[in-house]
């Protein structure tokens, strides 16, 4: 499946921070048929580091989409019976209006003048996408990590446009854990000499800072148990410590790699942004209770979490799980075994395949679907 992204630009945005981005920029791909009815429409909404690119293999990179085992013919998000959607999110750097994007009043990218954003603010960029495309509902929403976050929104502020809403390994609001990983991070960019304020582009960067944050974040997208599986104390190319400051082991060397690879493909400027968003959001509000917020959805629910994953604990879904119960909604609920921590939701696909294809065919059906 041979893939290419596709733009669209809208006029304006309006924030939740009060300020407003004139024009936005959206980047999305599409894989499958949308059908006569325009009721088999799935948005699959990405992790942080994601991007518009799910699935299929790019034609301009020629490389597979990050969650090519999930979507495609016959896999889980099946192609031959949905239309699945995914687009980057807001403040992201592929393609979609963000810190790097060129500002219209200036002629320069904005830099640390772009506004502040929710995740509630990228659900409203993606559901006026979903207007542009000519879908009334979706049949599903599904996304994993800030993905789920994403998908909980949805359901929130667009009950009648959402028929089942598929969060994995997320959460409904950041615990301090969360927040306190997220700003490790970002103390990193903004230590970095060459962050300069924000004001990099066209310069060197904050490589150093950027690479740093992105090792820390992956530590915590692993679990304890396939760290010591893939590097054990494992030494990288020699018999013997270098009693030096250079790698000596495995898991030093993947780091290191990890963090250079990721500078290559993503921008400091929307690390800040995107994992601020995250801390932000809390599908309350910040006032009530989760049940409460919960109270108008419309959508069925299959949440997913598993058991290694100690970024996104099981016990975080299981909060959501209690209380859409609690107001008598819909909702499946899977804990997964898994050893490969938070990632188990982008390469555990076997049992998740099962459970998802599943759901998506009940739900189908129950609107009245004929596949």
């Amino acid at each position: 499946m041979i893939t290419e992204t596709q733009h669209v630009q809208f006029d304006s945005l309006g924030l939740d921070s009060g300020a407003t981005l004139e024009p936005v920029d959206v980047v999305y791909e599409t894989y499958g048929e949308l059908n006569a009815e325009r009721s088999n429409a799935i948005l699959i909404l990405h992790a942080f580091t994601g991007d518009a690119h799910a699935a299929g293999v790019s034609r301009k990179t020629g490389k597979p989409g990050w969650w090519d085992n999930m979507i495609g013919p016959g896999k889980a998000f099946d192609t031959e019976k949905y239309f699945v959607i995914c687009s980057n999110v807001l403040g992201g750097c592929m393609g979609t209006t963000g810190p790097s994007s060129t500002n219209p009043k200036t002629g320069k990218p904005y830099a640390m003048e772009f506004p502040v954003i929710t995740i509630a603010d990228m659900v409203r960029l993606q559901r006026m996408l979903i207007d542009h495309l000519g879908i009334d509902r979706l049949l599903a929403v599904a996304g994993g990590s800030m993905g789920a976050m994403q998908a909980l929104q949805w359901t929130v502020d667009y009950p009648d446009r959402v028929a089942a809403a598929i969060p994995i390994a997320g959460t409904w609001r950041h615990s301090a854990q969360q927040i306190a990983f997220n700003e490790v991070g970002r103390q990193a960019i903004m230590a970095d000499p060459d962050w300069n304020g924000g004001d990099y582009y066209g310069g060197k960067g904050p490589a150093r800072g950027l690479a740093i944050a992105r090792m820390i974040g992956h530590i915590t997208y692993m679990s304890d148990e396939s760290m010591r599986e893939k590097f054990g104390r494992r030494l990288r190319e020699k018999e013997k410590f270098g009693f030096d400051f250079e790698i000596d082991f495995e898991v030093e060397s993947y780091l290191r790699y990890r963090g250079t690879q990721f500078v290559g493909r993503f921008d400091a400027n929307s690390y800040l942004y995107i994992t601020k968003a995250m801390d932000y959001f809390d599908i309350t509000n910040g006032s009530g209770s989760l049940a409460a917020a919960l109270e108008h959805t419309q959508s069925r629910f299959l949440l997913i979490s598993f058991t290694s994953d100690w970024l996104y604990p099981s016990y975080q879904s299981q909060e959501i799980v209690n209380a859409l119960r609690g107001r008598n909604k819909d909702v499946a609920y899977c804990e997964l075994s898994s050893n490969y921590g938070h990632d188990a939701f982008l390469v555990e696909v076997g049992e998740q395949t099962e459970v998802v294809r599943g759901f998506l065919a009940s739900t189908y059906r129950m609107l009245g679907g004929n596949k």
